[in-house]
């Protein structure tokens, strides 16, 4: 049975909080010395997947940040194309596309607040859609020039459309976890989690989202990439596997 949610509330007060979180950071880049720019990578990457089926993919992706003395913006979004292989045989064209959005408000050096939009196709696992949208709390349990390690944690409200099931609204939470590393100062990896629970159906209901990278620079602008991502889906779409696997390799682009 489909469940109807008073989402508009929750939405309501997401919103809420970061205009005043946001307002409140005009007074410190006031009075803070000039930020530093965006900093904008743009990669090229050839992709194998396994799981719901076997193909091989051209992906592209763009990720962008900038950090102020008590701000944070992050954003991307990366699309791919290619030939899906089901069952052993050619099945058709396939292609999936993903973005994101985070602002966060520091209210001290290592804690703070903030909004996380994210939302996604995937032609592949049998997304229709998947919007999320989710009010954090966050703390850096490491932070320094070469090494950070960030958890966070927050309600979250989704709106999913899988392929042979209804449209679906829920609330669940969200937890995650990043952490960076600079090997060396032309090298550094990455590593991050999510888990995605129905608050209403812990055990059955639930997305783990997994990555682990590196990079690793050639030249001042231009890096070698190798990234493998891991979905989890334990409701999955009608005739699709819960478990989905890319591995990335690429070439980034700074600007």
């Amino acid at each position: 049975m489909k469940r109807t949610l008073n989402w508009k509330p929750f939405l309501h007060g997401a919103c809420a909080a970061v205009l005043c979180l946001s307002g409140s950071a005009g007074y410190a880049a006031d009075a803070a010395e000039p930020p530093p720019g965006w900093e904008t990578t743009a990669s090229v990457n050839a992709t194998l997947t396994r799981g719901n089926s076997e193909t091989f993919l051209g992906t592209v992706s763009l990720d962008t940040k900038r950090l102020w003395p008590k701000d944070e913006i992050a954003l991307g979004i990366s699309a791919g194309y290619g030939e899906a292989k089901v069952d052993g045989k050619n099945d058709k064209n396939t292609e999936f596309v993903k973005g994101f959005g985070q602002y966060n408000r520091l209210f001290s050096d290592r804690f703070y607040g903030g909004l996380r939009l994210d939302g996604e196709y995937d032609g592949i696992a049998g997304v229709d859609y998947r919007v999320r949208i989710s009010p954090l709390l966050g703390y850096y349990v490491i932070k320094s020039p070469r090494t950070s390690l960030a958890l966070e944690a927050g309600p979250s409200v989704v709106f999913e459309k899988l392929v042979g099931k209804s449209s679906d609204e829920y609330f669940g939470a969200r937890f995650g976890e990043r952490f960076e590393h600079k090997l060396t100062d032309t090298t550094k990896i990455w590593q991050s989690f999510e888990y995605i629970p129905d608050v209403g159906d812990w055990a059955d209901k639930y997305l783990l989202n997994a990555e682990v990278g590196i990079a690793s620079d050639i030249t001042k602008k231009m890096s070698l990439r190798l990234v493998l991502q891991d979905n989890y889906n334990s409701m999955p779409s009608a005739g699709r596997k819960h478990n989905d696997l890319r591995l990335l390799a690429g070439i980034g682009y700074k600007f």
